[in-house]
């Protein structure tokens, strides 16, 4: 959670200052970008190579003064360089790792029918990385406007979705209707508790949904056990964490 007073920006990117005592392979007036977690690299699950877990985890622009800071320090080893970016591309490294580990999690299977709700940013690029990468034929549903044009003009997707944000009920059951075996994988991208309850009715037995976004303490969903276990093929949900 965000804790006051912050400095923000987790997204990092800029130029070496000054270099600590010990560290190798920077130099000052280096173009880098930084990954915002600090680790304390000693706990349970640290320890066990799952730093993300890390009982301990800080993030600058989070939990810490982040890179709208004059100065950032960070440590070297989560400093990285680029040079064929500008400065408002590289600011997309950050999350762009973020849809890369989302699709490692994933490990889609060639071919595989995905539907991704939301058009954010984060969501962008993994819907990319699942048709490019993955192989998918991508289905994006969001509702009308500008991220779904600018989902168009980056060619996320083979089928777009545009849900009426007054009523989209007719496109949800159209969406069903037109897919009436689900998909493979089912990601909710849009952080709507109501959106990730109805998710799992698109999801194809022994398919896949993928928890994206990022909810409330308090946000709470209900699903029947009957339809998670489904004969010998049981849905998979797989929680990708992006951030804390």
């Amino acid at each position: 959670m965000v804790q006051f007073p912050l400095i923000p920006g987790h997204e990092t990117v800029g130029v070496v200052a000054a270099l600590g005592p010990n560290v190798k392979g920077f130099k000052v007036g280096d173009k880098v970008c930084a990954d915002n977690s600090e680790l304390c690299g000693e706990c349970f699950y640290c320890r066990r190579g799952e730093e993300l877990l890390c009982e301990h985890f800080e993030a600058h622009g989070v939990t810490m003064d982040g890179g709208f800071a004059e100065y950032c320090a960070y440590p070297a080893k989560r400093v990285f360089h680029f040079k064929n970016l500008d400065w408002t591309d590289a600011t997309l490294l950050e999350p762009a790792s973020c849809a890369a580990h989302g699709l490692d999690k994933i490990a889609p299977k060639m071919g595989s029918s995905v539907l991704m709700f939301g058009a954010g940013p984060t969501g962008l690029v993994l819907a990319q990385m699942l048709r490019q990468t993955g192989g998918c034929h991508v289905v994006v549903a969001a509702p009308e406007g500008l991220k779904m044009d600018l989902a168009k003009q980056l060619d996320a997707a083979d089928v777009y979705v545009e849900l009426s944000r007054k009523d989209p009920k007719a496109q949800f059951e159209q969406l069903k209707k037109d897919n009436p075996y689900g998909f493979d994988i089912v990601v909710e991208a849009t952080g709507s508790v109501k959106i990730l309850e109805d998710s799992i009715h698109y999801v194809r037995r022994g398919g896949k949904l993928v928890v994206y976004g990022v909810y409330g303490n308090a946000d709470r969903v209900s699903w029947p056990p009957s339809k998670i276990c489904k004969s010998a093929a049981p849905l998979v949900i797989s929680v990708v964490l992006t951030k804390r």
